[in-house]
Formats: structure tokens, C-alpha cells, sequence
């Protein structure tokens, strides 16, 4: 069942204002990123970032890469597959043509895991099924679209935004605050409460909200004000001249500078949030092991070890050790290999990382405190803190294909 209520028309003029923010919200600031001049307005200071948190969190992967917003399309045709991936997934179909003939068409859609988290599957998309999508073309591929809106067969439309019910995975009753070793309980599976576009009544001055905040901010009664940062941005820093001018020569859309977009993790603080990853945690004995959800990689910390050992092999995760103080996981992280905290705040082998994990036993919000230091790249601390809870839907190692067209190698294309 569907939450939202409003009802639902083809071509869905009700999230025509969705569109318009969507495009606002990725569009102008990418570009705005890629020129570099958002670059030097998100690091002229603490207040720059803090005013473009909402907005930079509507970047999500890598925005509205090179989908043309003032090109509108719609396509009929039968669906003749899917890819449930991260950080996209693509509808495949055989789209008709005045001429009478076809056309292979490929049309990006949500992660996998959001879609999941928002109660779709790909279960959804019958293939050989009749379908309409609305949404965005393509500026260099005509077999590629921004998929906006889609109507399957004769069943209601509906937006790559929707919410619809599905049973939370999570069993919160009888929790145990502490496993039978005594040990604080931290294990299960994590996310951070999934952030989608919401449009004020006036339709001004929307963006990104917590899914609880959406019903609050389309009736009036909450305003963009109220919203929490999402925290997907990089944290404020100072940087060394060394730190400054990489992070002012990083290219946000290029696969040698930024490893999302060759589907890699990009580090150990930015992977835990980003795009409403769910984690999982798994305490067994002599160490704690964090699967991280977005790019489904493993990191294990050692809880047997009073100090790290002296031949690290370098790694984008590290080497953690941790201990408990009290119901407060510390762990301390070195031994990385030479990368990026957050886009585009670069690293180096020096950098040191120590989080403390806390869990609230009555509202279930597991809250992570960082500190970072790397006197290559910044001369301050690296500071930040986030919450997650128990996730709705399970964790689930998806697989990650960068399947933009832009990002695929040239010789590839048209396979």
C-alpha cells in the first residue's frame, strides 16, 4: 500500500514541483561543483557549509550528472529487464519510435537500497510488462533517461520518490542491552532514517527531509527549518596548503578523483551515512565486524589488542582496535592507505581516526562521535558525529555497477 494518499495521475502533473526541486536542488549545484565555485563556497568556512547542508545532501551519488533537466521525455514500451544495484539502479526497456521500429532504452533510477528502504522491489518491474516512463534525457546517450515518473500496465503511476508500506525487518522487542559476554549490545543492522525530497504547500523551498518530517513539511506544520542536516558533506576543516589546494583541484565527477563512481569505498567515517547505507554489526568475541551496506565492504575491529601492530599492510579501512569504557565502544583506527574522507577532502597514510559508539537503550539511536587528524592534509581536527538506528529492511550485500553512461568505458558502451 502506498503511503502517500495524494491521488495519483498520469503524467502525474502532482510531482511536477518535484521535478522543478529536484533539478534546482542537483542540478545548479553540480554545476556549481564543477566549476569550482561551489568548492570554494562550501570551504570559505563553517557557516558556508552548514547553510548548503540540505542542498549538498541532494547530490545523493553523483547528482544529475549529464541528464539534460530542460529535456523532458516520455517513452512507452515493454520492460525487458532490471539491474537492483548500487549506487543506481536501471530500468532496461524497448521503447517505440514514430518510425514503428524500437529502441533499447535504459532509464537510472534510485540505489537499491533506498528503493528497498522505501518499500520497492524488483519484483515491481515484470519484465514484458507494458510501462510509461516520464523523466529526463540524456545530453550525449539517446538511449538513456533520469527516470522521474513510471506507469505499469493499467495500475496507478507513480514517482521515484514514493514511500510504500513494508513490515520493518527489525525485532525490537526483548532487545538485550547486553550479550551474554557481558559486552554492551551494538550488533544488528543500522541505518541512518532515509531522507526524501519534500515540497512545502507552496511549493517553495523544498529539499531533502527524515521520511517522518515528509507529512510535516507538505501540510505547513513543519518548515525547512526544522530539518536536520542529513550530514552527508564533508566536515569543516582547516586545511594545510598541501590539503587546500587538492581539495580545490578535486574533480567531484571524475572516477580518478572520487571512488564512488568506481563503485570502491571511499572511507571508514563517509560510507556509514552516505545515501542511507544500511551496516551491520556483528560482535563475535575478539572482534567486531561492520559490514558496510553501501559499497558491501567488511571491516573488522580488534577487541583482543592493547596497540596496533607495527607491519599494517595499508588499507582504505584500516586498522582498528577497540576497547570498552563503560557501555562506549572506543575504537582507534591507523594504517590507511592514501585516499579521500569525504569528497573532497583528501588523506593521507598519516591520517588517525577514534570513534566512540554509544547506544541509547530507550530510544534505540546508536550515535557515533569521530575525531580524525592528519597533519599532511588539515592542521585542525577532522570532527563530526551521527546517528543511525535500527534499520527497516535488512542488511543486504548488493552489488555495485556504476552504470551511468558517462562513467562506462567507451569501448563498452552499446554492449
Amino acid at each position: 500500500m502506498r503511503i502517500d494518499k495524494r491521488p495519483t495521475r498520469s503524467p502525474l502533473p502532482d510531482v511536477a514541483m518535484r521535478r522543478v526541486l529536484t533539478c534546482c536542488l542537483v542540478s545548479d549545484l553540480t554545476s556549481a561543483i564543477r566549476t569550482g565555485s561551489c568548492r570554494r563556497l562550501l570551504y570559505a568556512g563553517t557557516a558556508a557549509v552548514a547553510a548548503l547542508a540540505v542542498s549538498a545532501a541532494a547530490l545523493a551519488h553523483h547528482g544529475f550528472g549529464r541528464f539534460d533537466r530542460s529535456q523532458e521525455v516520455e517513452f512507452r514500451g515493454v520492460i525487458t529487464d532490471i539491474d537492483f544495484v548500487n549506487p543506481h539502479a536501471y530500468l532496461h526497456f524497448d521503447a517505440a519510435q514514430a518510425d514503428g521500429g524500437t529502441i533499447a532504452m535504459r532509464c537510472e533510477m534510485r540505489a537499491a537500497t533506498l528503493m528497498r528502504r522505501s518499500g520497492w522491489s524488483a519484483e515491481m518491474f515484470t519484465i514484458g510488462a507494458e510501462a510509461t516512463v516520464y523523466g529526463f534525457g540524456h545530453r550525449d546517450d539517446p538511449a538513456s533517461c533520469y527516470l522521474e515518473d513510471i506507469t505499469i500496465g493499467d495500475a496507478p503511476g507513480f514517482n521515484r520518490n514514493d514511500q510504500f508500506d513494508h513490515a520493518s525487518s527489525a525485532n525490537l522487542e526483548n532487545r538485550p542491552t547486553h550479550l551474554a559476554s557481558g559486552e554492551f549490545n551494538i550488533s544488528g543492522d543500522w541505518a541512518q532514517e532515509q531522507y526524501v525530497i519534500a515540497v512545502p504547500p507552496d511549493g517553495s523551498g523544498g529539499g531533502l527531509v527524515p521520511k517522518s518530517m515528509i507529512a510535516g513539511i507538505e501540510s505547513g506544520e513543519l518548515t525547512m527549518a526544522d530539518v536536520p542536516p542529513s550530514g552527508w558533506g564533508p566536515r569543516p576543516v582547516t586545511f594545510t596548503e598541501r590539503g587546500q589546494a587538492e581539495a580545490d583541484a578535486f574533480v567531484m565527477w571524475s572516477p580518478e578523483d572520487n571512488p564512488r563512481l568506481r563503485c570502491e569505498p571511499t572511507s571508514i567515517l563517509f560510507d556509514w551515512l552516505f545515501d542511507g547505507a544500511v551496516n551491520r554489526i556483528i560482535q563475535a568475541g575478539d572482534r567486531i565486524v561492520v559490514n558496510y551496506g553501501l559499497y558491501s565492504f567488511e571491516r573488522v575491529i580488534h577487541m583482543n589488542m592493547d596497540e596496533h601492530p607495527a607491519d599494517i599492510e595499508p588499507s582504505y579501512s584500516g586498522h582498528s582496535i577497540g576497547r570498552w569504557e563503560g557501555d562506549v565502544l572506543v575504537v582507534d583506527t591507523i594504517g590507511f592507505e592514501p585516499g579521500v574522507i569525504a569528497p573532497p577532502v583528501r588523506h593521507s597514510d598519516r591520517l588517525h581516526i577514534v570513534e566512540r559508539y554509544s547506544l541509547d537503550t530507550q530510544t534505540l539511536e546508536l550515535r557515533r562521535d569521530y575525531v580524525a587528524e592528519d597533519p599532511v592534509y588539515f592542521t585542525g581536527q577532522y570532527v563530526g558525529s551521527d546517528i543511525v538506528l535500527p534499520a527497516d529492511v535488512p542488511y543486504v550485500a548488493h552489488p555495485c555497477d556504476e552504470l551511468a553512461y558517462e562513467f562506462i568505458p567507451e569501448e563498452q558502451r552499446g554492449d
